[in-house]
């Protein structure tokens, strides 16, 4: 008999609820602009928690056009729902790797959002250059990107790997927004910071290259 692992609405509302809970004690959204990213932020991962626990809209579509071809048996049991590994074949140990890979991310990217909360929390308004700000300018949306592919990694469905672009985007656009009032509020001290530091992934070399000039 076929297994249907889906339809677990109360572990949905529990993990949308936590992560959500997270993400909004640490990105801490004050203006219209931080909610409606805040929002798409959410969007996602009500997206994906729906599809991972409650309806597999994404399994569906990838059995109705490739059917027989998928390579499993039971495309609805949850082991399969990590459709990267039952894309490429992978045994169920495969599978649960490339779980474990995404939980990696997912864990260091709830971790940094969390550090670089409490280094912007303990400077009270103050422009903060050393910690993880010491390499990026803005970790705590470094953070959310690594989160946001780990969940990808995890459980990739239609509707995230759609929306993953457009999260991108739209925390690219608030963070330069936010960098213009710091440019108001710290004028050449954040300009000379921007200067040698990257805005999201670390550049090891050149960081290294500036502070040694």
């Amino acid at each position: 008999m076929s297994a249907y692992d889906y339809g677990l609405w109360p572990s949905v509302v529990f993990n949308v609820a936590f992560f959500g809970a997270f993400l909004l004690s640490f990105l801490r959204p004050r203006k219209k602009v931080e909610w409606r990213s805040m929002g798409l932020v959410g969007a996602f991962i009500l997206a994906l928690f729906a599809e991972m626990y409650g309806f597999p809209l994404t399994i569906f579509v990838v059995t109705s056009v490739l059917g027989g071809q998928l390579g499993v048996a039971d495309p609805f049991a949850h082991i399969n729902g990590h459709l990267w590994g039952t894309l490429m074949g992978f045994s169920e140990g495969g599978k649960l790797i490339i779980c474990q890979l995404g939980n990696l991310l997912m864990i260091g990217g709830l971790v940094i959002l969390g550090r670089g909360w409490f280094l912007i929390h303990r400077a009270q308004g103050s422009l903060v250059t050393h910690g993880l700000y010491r390499w990026v300018r803005h970790p705590q949306y470094t953070g959310l990107f690594l989160l946001t592919v780990g969940m990808l990694i995890q459980w990739p469905t239609v509707v995230t790997l759609l929306m993953w672009p457009i999260l991108v985007w739209t925390y690219y656009r608030l963070a330069r927004r936010e960098e213009e009032e710091l440019i108001l509020l710290f004028r050449e001290r954040y300009e000379d910071y921007r200067r040698v530091t990257p805005a999201f992934w670390p550049a090891f070399s050149k960081r290294k290259k500036e502070l040694l000039s």
